[in-house]
């Protein structure tokens, strides 16, 4: 009997793997719905990059991240970045890292809706995902679809962030060149930011540039990057108006200038490694979070805290050595 219980404890996982297979087989023939559906089971901590293939021939696929405050007009940047790219004949992924509603879980979704433009064009994916209440404005599902979308053999995969403030920074670990996207008298929020958002920019974008306040915006940028800390590296400040497509050439001509610094000094492959530590690090979080949720005393501990019997800090050592205890 144990030995027929194992052989069918083995044989449930084997189709949902067979079904992977089959859609990361018809992920690399092209197929843009197969590569939807293994980015809905990655949404669903399905195993997904387990089954990737380790001997992938072409070039990483290059990250650029495009983050700033709500407003700035990223998601008409990213589009006209598209339309750029797709000019220079290279494959584009887009993943645009929409809020999730505190009270329904449900998400607007409106990047895509901007960027319809490109829905059928066979060389352009994009997709929206949710934040799930990750901090950051990432969820926690971007690392594993961008590995995805590399394997699938995208030139640039660009990643959107939702425009929450300064706990955006995580983007700055999950992309090769960084644009932050500001307006023209956002003087007081880049004082606020210093030490945050503004800080992780390889390139800073001045969009909406054909407003008042831009000379002023620039003096303010370069005064900051004055007095931080010298780096190799100091980021570009570019002027754009995306709406009316002015200024994204030379947006994409520095995000390849600093790209040719990243290879040249090594960075890149710095970069890419404290990436795929970093992403080790967060699953290994989340699947001890979770096995510790599941845990048979965890609601009980729970209930003591919620009636005042335990500190929530004394509450979380008990569950974690009860839980290492028994493991």
């Amino acid at each position: 009997m144990r030995g027929e219980a194992l052989r069918i404890s083995q044989a449930v996982p084997m189709s949902g793997k067979e079904m992977i297979l089959e859609l990361l087989s018809q992920m690399q023939g092209g197929s843009r719905t197969a590569l939807a559906r293994l980015i809905s089971l990655i949404e669903r901590e399905e195993e997904v990059l387990a089954y990737l293939p380790s001997d992938i021939s072409h070039e990483p696929s290059y990250l650029l991240g495009v983050t700033g405050a709500p407003g700035a007009g990223k998601s008409t940047l990213t589009d006209r970045l598209i339309e750029f790219y797709r000019g220079c004949d290279e494959e584009i992924a887009v993943l645009a890292i929409d809020p999730t509603s505190p009270f329904s879980g449900g998400a607007i979704l409106g990047d895509r809706v901007r960027m319809q433009s490109h829905a059928l064009d066979p060389k352009v994916f994009i997709r929206s995902m949710a934040t799930r209440g990750s901090l950051g404005g990432l969820s926690v599902a971007v690392p594993a679809a961008v590995r995805l979308l590399d394997s699938a053999g995208f030139d640039k995969v660009i990643v959107e962030t939702v425009g929450v403030g300064q706990v955006e920074v995580d983007i700055v670990s999950s992309a090769d060149t960084t644009l932050v996207v500001v307006n023209p008298l956002w003087g007081d929020s880049i004082q606020a930011n210093k030490a945050g958002l503004l800080e992780i920019a390889d390139v800073f974008v001045i969009n909406k540039a054909d407003r008042e306040g831009v000379r002023q915006t620039r003096k303010d940028l370069e005064g900051m990057l004055d007095l931080s800390e010298p780096k190799p590296w100091r980021p570009k400040i570019i002027e754009t108006v995306a709406l009316d497509n002015k200024g994204v050439d030379r947006v994409a001509e520095a995000v390849l200038e600093h790209k040719g610094y990243l290879w040249s000094s090594g960075e890149l492959a710095l970069k890419r490694r404290r990436r795929a530590i970093e992403e080790f690090e967060r699953s290994t979080k989340r699947l001890l979070e979770r096995y510790i949720m599941k845990h048979e005393s965890f609601s009980v501990i729970k209930e003591r805290v919620a009636h005042g019997d335990l500190e929530p800090a004394q509450a979380a050592k008990m569950i974690v050595d009860e839980v290492l205890g028994s493991s």
